[in-house]
């Protein structure tokens, strides 16, 4: 079977099933002889709505034998093993979701026709209800603390609701995927199914001059004289659609959707998604690129468009972190996360004094080996090195025995950390030269080793190179393995 066929059945049983005709979906579906792993899970997500559960076991087993990179697959088989009551099945290929996800907070599949956002955080919550099946239920809140660092804010709920049942160690609610959403195909791809005529039909068209039974081909006709002494808009400019956009970044695609660009191309925006992704034309190409990529142009004078192209092209660092004078780097992210909301859902917020400090959030109650595993996961370190105590002193010592909760005052504890042993330096390899103006920044040369002092957010952090200390990118540098400092 050709693409061609392959697409022209595809189209027509996701009409099928926008229709909520199932069975006749179902039935195109299947008819098609060589499915891909988008088709596959089609078909896995028409048998779960029939709950012919072995038969949607064997086409999600098809989907990501022929893309095993499918995490929205792994969690739908994740999910049909589930209803089968095959627990432990279910919670390996939750895990295995949750890999693909590749350290991100979630992915979403609309660039590849699928309407579906797929958060790490509920793949988690799913790992440890299938845990929690099994009687695993510390594994359950391990997965549920996890999830935790994953979440967004319009998942905080359920997650935060889980792990009060895991502490109650009742069952909660399975997260599902809609079986009714699919993978559609490419919707240029099914536009150039529809013949096209591009001669068209011929036309007679009558002459406007009485008389004329002139017949053959007109002689030359002599030039306009007086024309226009500078010349029009490009005629290319004027031709193209759309609002004309500068690249800022480069952007290398992932799917046949996306387009790649380098800074300082010319693109046209046609059309921007509320989900950041705008979709321009570039070269006589179409595609997706990312919209904060872009920034907009005019190009409406050839002057401008001229002093737009020969901007200067640089490599810019990520968003600064918020200056706060008088305050240094740790200081400044102390005083940030002290900014945070009052806690929800129970949740209480722990400030952590260690050689530098931060805040993790636990839910009110939650067992010791909860918030000491939240601690050492913060600090890379095994939690039977960590000693926490209520002073500063180190003399009210916690451990699970201690009444922590009943210290909380508006959901915020304060507490201090040490090590039962040195604190491994971590130190970071510069892949990229850095040099700012700033007086509070580290200035350093690629190739330098720096010291890592502290950890301002996710973007920037405060090291030591050369005898001088300051806040650097964090983007700019790699971390070296222990055996490597």
């Amino acid at each position: 079977m050709s693409f061609v066929d392959t697409l022209r059945q595809w189209d027509e049983a996701v009409t099928c099933a926008n229709r909520q005709e199932w069975s006749e979906a179902l039935r195109i579906f299947l008819s098609i002889q060589e499915p891909i792993s988008k088709i596959c899970f089609n078909i896995g997500c028409l048998q779960l709505l029939d709950q012919d559960l072995d038969a949607a076991e064997k086409a999600f087993d098809c989907s990501i034998r022929k893309d095993e990179h499918l995490a929205v697959a792994f969690f739908q088989r994740g999910i049909t093993f589930y209803k089968k009551k095959r627990y432990e099945e279910s919670s390996a290929d939750f895990q295995r979701a949750f890999k693909a996800l590749r350290g991100n907070q979630l992915i979403d599949y609309k660039a590849l026709g699928l309407r579906y956002i797929l958060y790490a955080c509920e793949v988690l919550h799913n790992v440890a209800l299938a845990e929690a099946q099994q009687g695993n239920w510390e594994k359950a809140q391990e997965n549920l603390v996890k999830a935790l660092d994953y979440k967004t804010e319009t998942k905080l709920g359920i997650i935060d609701r889980a792990l009060q049942s895991t502490l109650k160690q009742k069952l909660f609610k399975l997260v599902e995927f809609p079986s009714k959403m699919m993978f559609k195909p490419n919707k240029h791809y099914v536009a150039e199914l529809e013949k096209k005529d591009y001669l068209g039909k011929a036309k007679v068209v009558a002459s406007v001059v009485p008389q004329d039974e002139f017949s053959g081909f007109a002689p030359l006709q002599p030039q306009v004289e007086g024309g226009p002494a500078t010349p029009k808009e490009p005629e290319v400019l004027r031709a193209l659609k759309g609002e004309p956009h500068t690249v800022l970044f480069e952007f290398d695609p992932e799917t046949n959707d996306e387009l790649a660009v380098v800074p300082g191309n010319i693109v046209f925006v046609l059309q921007k998604g509320a989900d950041n992704w705008a979709y321009v034309v570039f070269n006589e190409r179409r595609g997706l690129v990312p919209y904060n990529y872009l920034e907009r142009l005019e190009i409406s004078v050839a002057s401008k468009q001229n002093k737009s192209l020969a901007r200067p092209l640089s490599r810019e660092p990520p968003t600064r972190p918020e200056r706060i004078q008088g305050l240094t780097p740790g200081e400044r992210n102390g005083r940030t996360q002290q900014k945070m909301e009052q806690p929800k859902d129970n949740s209480c917020h722990i400030k952590i004094h260690f050689t530098f400090n931060f805040i993790v959030s636990v839910p009110s109650g939650s067992p010791h080996v909860i918030l000491m595993g939240k601690i050492s996961k913060k600090l890379n370190l095994p939690p039977a090195t960590i000693c926490l105590s209520l002073d500063s002193s180190g003399k009210q010592l916690i451990d699970a025995n201690t009444d922590l909760w009943s210290q909380a005052a508006g959901g915020r504890i304060t507490l201090w950390c040490n090590t039962k042993e040195p604190q491994k330096e971590i130190r970071f390899m510069a892949l990229h030269s850095y040099k700012s103006s700033n007086p509070e920044d580290l200035n350093f040369q690629q190739g330098d080793t720096i010291k890592l002092l502290s950890r301002v957010n996710q973007d920037w952090l405060e090291g030591q190179c050369n005898g001088n200390t300051g806040i650097f990118p964090a983007a700019f540098v790699e971390e070296l393995p222990v055996n490597g400092q």
